[in-house]
Parts: structure tokens; C-alpha cells; sequence
């Protein structure tokens, strides 16, 4: 497994900025055309526009076991686990500070967090905690969260991986996670074909 480490900027940028931009990517995509909701993989290239990086999406909770393409020299980003709140989602937020402990508060309680490519397991996966700093982003209409339209501020907190480009061919990549109580549970497979 060939991983960007924590403290490496992949591609110029930090690990906090990739992961506003994930967010920024995957909340971007109406709900009907969501690959979070995807079933089968056939909505994985929804909006794929980075010319270095290939956004990952699990679920927005529950399990997901997805088949697609992507092409060869593409770094890899995903969550493990993650979570992000804005504005717009939770208007009784109302301060930088109080969407930072927001997301805080949740992934502190995440208790289950595992990851694995072509079988081999991550070993170590506190270490890729990240937790972005507050940034500016644009809900769609009929946007995943259900929340009003618009421009909003944000935060995100969670688990990822950044891999380097696969080697041709085929590969499996799995994630999942859990809180204390089980309510949030995410488990997500993809199988993937570079190309």
C-alpha cells in the first residue's frame, strides 16, 4: 500500500484543505445524483474534475458495495469515517468555535474504525484524524442534508486515506465505522478498476 503520509501535501495542499474539498465536492451533488447514495458505483464519477485526485464517497450511514472505473494516476482520497456540520444544517450553531466543537464532539465518539486495500489492513488509524478548519461552501437544492440552499460555512472532522495512484487493473478497497452507541454506522466496498 502506497499512502501519503499525515504530514505530506499531497498535490501543494494539506490533508485539512483536501478534505474541505471533499466535502465541498460530495455536498455539491444533488441527492438523486449523489454517489453517497449509490448502490452499484454508477454515480462514482459524478462531478470527478481534480486532475490528480479521485474523490471516494461511502454512505451518509449504513453499508454500500460499489463497482466502477477510474483512470490510471488518479491519487485516492476517502473517509474511513467523517462528519462535517455547517450553518446551514444546524442554525442554532451560530460561531467558528461552536461548528469546531460540533464535529469535535462527534468523531471523539466514533469507537469502530477500520481500513483495508486488496486485503491488507491499516494498522494505526488514529493517526489520520483530520479536522479541517472552517470553510466556505455551497449546498445545491435538493442537497443531501435536506438543509436550505445556499452559501454556508463549515467544519470537518473524521478518518481518511490518502493513496497514492493504483497500479493497473483491479482492486478492493473497504472502510467502515461505528459511534458508542451504534447510531452512526458506515461500511463501505468498493471495487475498483484502473485503467
Amino acid at each position: 500500500m502506497n499512502f501519503f503520509k499525515r504530514d505530506e501535501k499531497p498535490f501543494g495542499k494539506t490533508w485539512e484543505e483536501w478534505t474541505a474539498d471533499w466535502w465541498r465536492w460530495a455536498l455539491s451533488i444533488p441527492k438523486d445524483r449523489n454517489p453517497g447514495y449509490d448502490e452499484t458505483g454508477q454515480k462514482s464519477n459524478a462531478n470527478q474534475v481534480d486532475p490528480n485526485v479521485w474523490f471516494l464517497v461511502g454512505t451518509y450511514g449504513g453499508s454500500a458495495e460499489r463497482s466502477f472505473s477510474i483512470p490510471a494516476g488518479k491519487a485516492l482520497l476517502f473517509p474511513i469515517i467523517n462528519f462535517t456540520t455547517s450553518y446551514a444544517e444546524e442554525p442554532a450553531l451560530k460561531t467558528e468555535s461552536e461548528l469546531i466543537l460540533r464535529a469535535k464532539t462527534d468523531i471523539d465518539d466514533i469507537t469502530h474504525k477500520e481500513a483495508s486495500i486488496d486485503g491488507l489492513k491499516l494498522v494505526q488509524v488514529d493517526r489520520y484524524r483530520v479536522s479541517s478548519q472552517p470553510f466556505d461552501m455551497t449546498l445545491p437544492e435538493n442537497n443531501v442534508f435536506g438543509a436550505k440552499a445556499g452559501p454556508t460555512r463549515a467544519v470537518s472532522d473524521g478518518y481518511w486515506i490518502f493513496l497514492k495512484p493504483l497500479s493497473t487493473g483491479e482492486h478492493t478497497i473497504h472502510a467502515a465505522g461505528s459511534c458508542s452507541s451504534g447510531k452512526t454506522k458506515v461500511n463501505a466496498i468498493w471495487h475498483i478498476t484502473t485503467q
